[in-house]
């Protein structure tokens, strides 16, 4: 997967053309954050589903765990859904603030 700072930085030119066509400012960010927690958000399922599975093999072989704990999944999920915002916040709060003229010089 690609580093969301580089992909967003890649797309300026992009940005700045929405930008200058009047485009809001929290369109821009929302679309970079809905396609890059679109991910996140598919790789925790899928990691979710993994680990259940893994927690029943584990539990029937050792009696003191239990297949589901939700406070576990639960501590694990939230900081990483957390984490991935933010790491996506940052540079889509940055691509939205560009300025057209400058996108558009950008290569």
């Amino acid at each position: 997967m690609e580093n969301v700072v580089y992909s967003t930085a890649r797309r300026t030119r992009e940005i700045g053309i929405r930008v200058a066509q009047e485009a809001h400012r929290a369109d821009v960010l929302r679309m970079i954050l809905q396609q890059r927690m679109r991910l996140t958000l598919i790789g925790v399922g899928i990691g979710l589903v993994g680990a259940i599975a893994a927690s029943r093999v584990l539990a029937s072989q050792w009696l003191s765990v239990t297949w589901t704990d939700p406070l576990t999944f639960g501590g694990v999920v939230l900081p990483l859904v957390a984490v991935a915002f933010a790491a996506c916040y940052i540079p889509a709060h940055r691509a939205a603030n560009v300025d057209p003229v400058n996108a558009l010089r950008y290569e």
